[in-house]
């Protein structure tokens, strides 16, 4: 199987393991190595920001790709299988887990887990995808300005075995990752779109300081969010062009 033998190299502070994750690259390390970390000086999430983590407290990793079956246009499949894996996981001990377009994660209104794929292309194909992982596992306090996390143990009031949480994630992203290449895109098009936060009904988006109601409408083929407004009009945005208003 594509993640069979992993090898997993912890440490206990690195910057960003997806920093050390791409040194591995380089060096040609195997498929599904996986960078851990008890804690990071340097998270790093969506566009440059932090990812704020008590020392010990929370899964912090990344994990090597070399998804060459898939073409360079697909590479969204990466980040849709990434955060359908993560959400199932999250899905055997909590609630109403989401995918918050494009892959946060989150319970309800608020956010449990962030992703931030790094891809390189080769020719016409991915050469290699860098997959980092932060989930709020037993942290009890957050001090940064971030708008709404939570963690597991927030929301459970028990300890969870960080190393049992990857374990699950890999074993998942590994069938994930088969369905890929075997060509069911369609099937993971289906999941993705079940999975994401606030797929039914209106709701409220903000463009260039001005609030808007959408729904939406589907996910385009380089994940382009299509949002329906009342009046019929559909729009395609890019990361970061529009946001949710939580």
């Amino acid at each position: 199987m594509f993640l069979t033998d992993k090898n997993i190299i912890v440490f206990n502070e690195l910057d960003s393991t997806n920093n050390y994750a791409k040194q591995l690259v380089r060096e040609k390390a195997a498929q599904g190595t996986v960078v851990l970390a008890h804690y990071q000086e340097s998270g790093r999430g969506q566009v440059g920001n932090f990812w704020e983590s008590e020392r010990d407290k929370n899964l912090l990793f990344s994990v090597l790709l070399y998804p060459g079956f898939l073409e360079a246009g697909k590479q969204f499949y990466i980040s849709k299988v990434v955060s359908l894996a993560l959400a199932d996981v999250l899905k055997q001990h909590l609630n109403d887990v989401k995918i918050k377009w494009p892959n946060d994660i989150y319970v309800g209104e608020k956010k449990i887990a962030g992703i931030l794929i790094e891809n390189t292309v080769k020719g016409i194909a991915l050469d290699s995808s860098i997959v980092g992982v932060g989930v709020n596992v037993n942290q009890e306090e957050f001090l940064s300005d971030a708008p709404n996390p939570v963690s597991m143990k927030q929301l459970l009031k028990k300890e969870f075995e960080i190393q049992d949480i990857l374990k699950a994630f890999l074993q998942k992203l590994e069938n994930y990752i088969e369905i890929l290449r075997e060509g069911r895109l369609e099937k993971v098009d289906a999941e993705y779109f079940q999975a994401l936060f606030r797929n039914e009904g209106l709701h409220p988006y903000r463009k260039d300081g001005k609030e808007f109601s959408a729904r939406i409408a589907g996910i385009g083929s380089f994940g382009q969010l299509q949002l329906e407004e009342p009046d019929g009009n559909v729009t395609e945005y890019m990361f970061k062009e529009v946001e949710f208003v939580v």
